[in-house]
């Protein structure tokens, strides 16, 4: 029987490390998708920069986030021997990775919004300030209960705050710091000529379709994996990123008038919104949760400043916000009344 139970735990142990591995590569790859949807929206002279500050960005996250950021979130230090930091299969490093990749989307985030306007190095400094320090403060207040805070929530308002798979605590926090940062850095070069804007056509629809593939196929990996171990998995969160993706490219179809850059934003402003309450949502609250969203890329909250994916990113994890407040029901509460969780 011990031989019986050693070998169930390796195998839950190694099936897990794998588990998320796939989700950590496939959110890796939404970083190309970054790289190439900010490479279709900048004017031409700009794309080798785009894709250089991406790659860089990413570097530099990596090793703010495993020196710093991920020990200020978690309590966890890799100041340690290999093989007492690899037990259970090097489990505890894969999920530093996968959380890694969730960091790294935050100067990604700010990449577009500031894009043609912020030098290269000042830019990556501000990268290994936010991953070590700005982004894990807030990272483990909400999900590993630092400070007290879900604790507070908990016994004042009888429910924590949920966001399952980052609305608010990734997405809203790139958008937030952007619209920080183009505020700061004011509008680019020949964007208003007397005090008029001038419209910045994206340089290559073709390369902006293939960024926004590359998140959709991956944002599976961003929502699904967010449950980190096999026995968390849920079909529900599969299916409602299905069906908010779909929502968003609908409201962008209808809403953008036959611009293809609006519609091929519709769908990741769809998942930007349902990451918080992908686990709890009923599909057909997913889908409007995926399509109202899409507004706000059009309406009086998107500051004419920013490049598209930052207002997305902005404005669709602020708005999600609201849902992710119904999204903190009780599971048994939320199972008996669906609508609550995107009625909120």
């Amino acid at each position: 029987m011990e031989n019986l139970q050693s070998a169930v735990d390796t195998l839950v142990h190694s099936s897990n490390t794998l588990f998320i591995l796939i989700g950590a590569v496939m959110v890796l790859a939404m970083h190309a998708g970054f790289a190439f949807l900010e490479v279709g929206t900048v004017r031409q002279k700009n794309q080798v920069n785009a894709l250089s500050k991406i790659l860089s960005d990413f570097a530099i996250s990596t090793l703010a986030y495993f020196f710093i950021g991920y020990w200020i979130s978690y309590g966890v230090s890799f100041m340690h021997p290999a093989a007492v930091i690899s037990v259970d299969h090097g489990y505890g490093l894969v999920k530093f990775f996968f959380l890694l990749t969730f960091a790294a989307a935050i100067p990604a985030i700010i990449s577009g919004g500031i894009a043609e306007r912020a030098k290269f190095a000042p830019q990556l400094c501000a990268t290994a300030l936010i991953v070590a320090f700005i982004y894990p403060f807030f990272e483990g207040m909400v999900w590993n209960g630092n400070f007290g805070l879900q604790a507070w929530l908990l016994a004042t308002f009888g429910a924590r705050f949920h966001d399952f798979a980052g609305s608010v605590v990734v997405h809203a926090m790139g958008g937030w710091l952007a619209l920080a940062a183009v505020l700061l850095l004011g509008p680019r070069n020949g964007r208003y000529r007397e005090g008029r804007l001038v419209a910045f056509a994206p340089s290559s629809i073709p390369f902006l379709a293939l960024g926004s593939w590359i998140l959709i196929v991956g944002w599976f990996g961003f929502n699904v994996m967010s449950a980190q171990t096999l026995d968390g998995v849920s079909g529900l969160v599969a299916v409602n990123s299905l069906m908010a993706m779909v929502g968003g490219t609908v409201a962008a179809l209808v809403i953008g008038r036959n611009d293809p850059g609006f519609l091929h934003n519709g769908p990741l402003a769809g998942l930007v919104a349902i990451c918080a309450g992908s686990d709890l949502m009923h599909p057909v609250g997913a889908l409007v949760t995926g399509g109202w969203p899409v507004a706000c890329l059009c309406g009086a909250l998107s500051p004419p400043r920013i490049v598209g994916k930052s207002t997305m990113y902005w404005a669709c994890g602020r708005c999600m916000a609201c849902a992710a407040c119904g999204a903190a029901l009780p599971a048994a509460s939320s199972a008996r009344r669906p609508w609550a969780v995107w009625a909120a």
